[in-house]
Parts: C-alpha cells; structure tokens; sequence
C-alpha cells in the first residue's frame, strides 16, 4: 500500500525487506516479503505471489521483524513520565508504597495506562504486560482494564496492590470477578496475570494468593532477587509448596543464589530481565550470566517510565552494555582480556520477541512464520543517515534502531502505525487527561512536596525503609545486610 491506514479487510505484503523471522533456526532473509491475511502471517519469502487487490509497503532497506514484547511495566506510572529520574529504589519505594500511591485514583491509573499504551505501539512493542500494582479499589482495577482496551495493542493485565497484602486483596470477590472475566472472555488482545511479590517471611502469608491463582488458573508474576526486598527465602518457599510453574514469571532475579536459579530451571519459569532498570535503580545486576548459564527463559522489560522510556531498543541496548561490562570487569580483575562476548546481539532481540511469547504462553506470537499472528513491525528511516548500510540486521535492530526508526506496525493484522506516524489516535485528549492527573498529584501532594519528590534528598527513616519497604507486614529480612557477596553477584 501507499505509507497510509490499511483499507479494512484487504490482505497486506511487506515487499523487499530484511526479515528476521525469529523461526527455531533463527532464519534471516534478505530482499524478502511478509504477507499477512487477516490476523495471521499467510507467507513468508521472496517475491510472493499474493491475493489480487493486496496492499503493499515497500520494506526495501528496512528490517522487517515480530512486535516486541515487554513483560513487565507499571503502566500506571506513565503519568509522571520522567519525574524520577535521579531516583533510588528506596526513593521510588517511599513516593508510591508509603507516601503518595494512594493518592492516584481510577482516573488517573486510566491516563497512565492509556499512555503508556499508545507509547508501545509508537516503539513498535506490540504487546505489553501491565504490572498494575496499585489497584487499591475494583474501581481502580476496572478504570486500568478499560484505559487498555481503549488502544489497539495487545496487553496482559497483571493485577495487583501494593498498599494490602495478597492474601487480603486477592480474598475479594470483586477482584475474583473481573479476575474470572478477563479469564473466561476469550480475548487474545488482553489476557491476565496476578502481580505480588514474596517477602520471604517464614509464615508465607502469600500462600494465600498462591492458591487464588492455582484455582482460578491464572499466572502469577512477582518481583524476585530484589535487593532489600525479595530474596532466596522467598523462591524457596514458593518451591517448597508447589508454587513454581512454567507460566511463573519472574521479574529482576537479580540478587538470587545458585539455589534458586536451579529452582526457577528446574520448574520452567521465565525471568523477565529489565536491565535499564537494574543498573539504574539498584535491584542487583542483570542476571544475564546466570540464565545463560542455567538455561533459564528470558524476556525483556522496561520496568517503568517514571525513571525510563517504553521501548525495547532500550532494554536490548542496556542488556548487552552490562553483560559485556560485567564480562569485561571480572576478567580485567584477573589482569586477563575478554576476546569473544557470551551475549550477542541475536540474543537479546530473540528476548524481545520469542521470548517474551514464550514467558506469556504465546506460541502464536514472537514469530513471522505461516499461522502466527500478524503481529508485525517494519524498522525503515529513508530520511535517516544511520538507516545504512544495513550489515548486520541483528546488531542494527539491537544498537542503532530507535523509536523513530518505526515505520510501521500491525498488531493482530490492523495498521496502528503507518509511514512514522500512528493510526488512528488522537493524542490531544490524552495529553489533557495526563494534564489533569498532574495537576491533581501537584495539588494533592502540594506544591514544595511534589518538587521535593522530583529532586529527592534521603529520607531520614532511611533504615526502616530497607528493612521492609511493604507496610502492609511486620516482617524483616535479617539477612540481606550480612554476607551478601553471593547474592549481590548471583552466585
């Protein structure tokens, strides 16, 4: 077709591209189409014949690829885009687990997510899981669910909330319901998750949220190896009661020990890497060495836009930098020199797409192969001086790619971007919706607090802090202070 909308109904080719298909041989194809019919990839190959009235786009010098995946952002938080860049961990703990998380209502987790949405399909990240940890009322839940469905991506709402335990907001019957409603509707563009994380706490009161999501069938996604959070004691309890699954996602993993890396492989899980985040924020160091070492699947992240940007070229540019950093590091230490990377750049796109599919339970995504879903994503800046020469299609995905280098992207076979630019969404009224909501968090917060928080100073309960950033326990972690050089470095 000419670079505007698809005409409703009618088949579509990519003609010409670079094509990685992401297949089980990781098959790369040069001068190469795409054709997809309806919701699915009908063909794949070079020169294809195609149905007579097909729209075509020229993908000639641009690489055509699966959507992104990402498998873990707080979308809620979008809002504040930004706000905390020059944060910690701790500081992040303290603005929205103890100070002002309450504050947020449903509106205002429905801007957040709304924008957060529409900011993946720019960067071509054609499904995302909404680690929505703040839904603190069924009317916060529903306002998060309908601000998704409100954009034509595909999305896994993982419901969650920070300021109750498990076992209490997981007991409520009105989350049971709209947890069964999203599980029963049969929508593949939203599916659903339960999004808590495991203290450690010898009682194991998270049992009980353990059992709602065995009963009603639903995964469950948790933040573990979290510096000053989670820990061994936590998969290890989760081990110790049946508790880890295949469809069990792991976000971070970053401070764990060998013992639980070989449980996590041992029962199928997935981690869910967001390096950028790790680096920046202090959850412990990508655990690239260690999911490759044991085999672990892997999936990408943003974590959040509050620090952050939404995109993928992010995660996959970060994740090789501090791999290759730590790489570089341990042998420099040992006066030796690194001569051939673990890590490599095919690597890091495979997480992105089939691995993100496969930590969701997705094999009909993360691929462009006959019968997968049509979700699909053309990297092609004419206009551009670093779209040539295209060399290594990896490498130019993984380190010289970037948001504005998306031309378009079809999610279940619909244009939602086309020629740079989106179809179909106004962005005025969400840009008035954000408005409101900051002008109510300033308001809300008051004016000298609200830039406080933007430029924050250590906050003087510093010490309770760490030891137990969830208010919603007693419990504290004795351990995580002392002999700590195993689990900083993952070992």
């Amino acid at each position: 077709m000419s670079d505007a909308a698809q005409q409703s109904g009618r088949p579509l080719v990519f003609r010409g591209g670079t094509v990685l298909t992401m297949d089980d041989a990781s098959t790369v194809l040069t001068d190469a189409d795409v054709l997809v019919v309806d919701d699915r990839i009908a063909a794949v190959g070079p020169k294809l014949d195609v149905p007579e009235g097909t729209q075509e786009i020229d993908a000639t010098g641009g690489v055509v690829m699966p959507g992104m995946i990402d498998t873990h952002r707080h979308m809620w938080q979008t809002a504040m885009r930004g706000y905390g860049a020059d944060w910690t961990l701790t500081q992040y703990f303290v603005w929205y687990y103890l100070e002002h998380g309450k504050k947020f209502r449903p509106q205002d987790i429905a801007a957040g997510n709304r924008l957060a949405a529409i900011e993946s399909l720019d960067a071509g990240v054609t499904t995302t899981v909404d680690w929505s940890h703040n839904l603190h009322t069924i009317d916060h839940g529903e306002a998060a669910v309908d601000a998704l469905r409100s954009v034509p991506g595909r999305f896994v709402m993982a419901y969650g909330n920070i300021q109750a335990g498990p076992w209490e907001w997981s007991a409520d019957p009105a989350v049971r319901s709209l947890l069964e409603r999203l599980r029963d509707a049969g929508d593949d563009m939203m599916g659903v998750q339960m999004a808590f994380d495991v203290t450690g706490d010898p009682a194991f009161p998270e049992k009980a949220a353990f059992e709602v999501a065995r009963d009603l069938g639903i995964p469950v996604t948790t933040h573990a190896g979290v510096w000053g959070a989670t820990n061994d004691d936590g998969i290890r309890l989760m081990h110790e009661n049946g508790f880890m699954t295949p469809e069990t996602t792991y976000v971070h993993a970053s401070t764990l020990t060998r013992d639980s890396y070989q449980r996590i492989a041992a029962t199928g899980g997935s981690i869910s890497v967001a390096t950028e985040s790790e680096c920046s924020a202090g959850q412990g160091h990508a655990p690239t060495e260690q999911v490759l070492q044991y085999g672990i699947p892997v999936s990408l992240s943003m974590d959040t836009s509050v620090w952050w940007s939404g995109d993928m070229f992010s995660a996959m540019r970060a994740t090789l930098n501090a791999d290759r950093m730590a790489e570089h590091m341990e042998a420099h230490l040992k006066g030796d020199t690194i001569t051939h990377l673990r890590l490599r750049a095919q690597q890091v796109v495979e997480w992105t797409t089939r691995g993100g599919a496969h930590a969701l339970g997705r094999d009909d995504l993360g691929s462009l192969q006959p019968g997968k879903k049509a979700d699909v994503v053309l990297i092609k800046n004419d206009a551009s001086p670093v779209s040539f020469p295209l060399l290594n299609p990896y490498g130019h995905v993984a380190f010289q790619a970037q948001r504005g280098d998306v031309h378009t992207v079809l999610v279940d076979g619909r244009v939602v971007k086309s020629d740079g630019k989106l179809v179909g969404i106004d962005l005025a009224p969400v840009r008035s919706e954000i408005e409101n909501t900051i002008e109510y968090l300033r308001g809300a917060c008051g004016e000298e607090v609200w830039q406080q928080g933007m430029f924050p100073q250590m906050p003087e309960a510093e010490a309770a802090i760490l030891d137990n950033p969830y208010q919603y326990t007693d419990y504290v972690d004795e351990g995580k202070r002392a002999g700590g050089e195993d689990r900083v470095l993952g070992r």
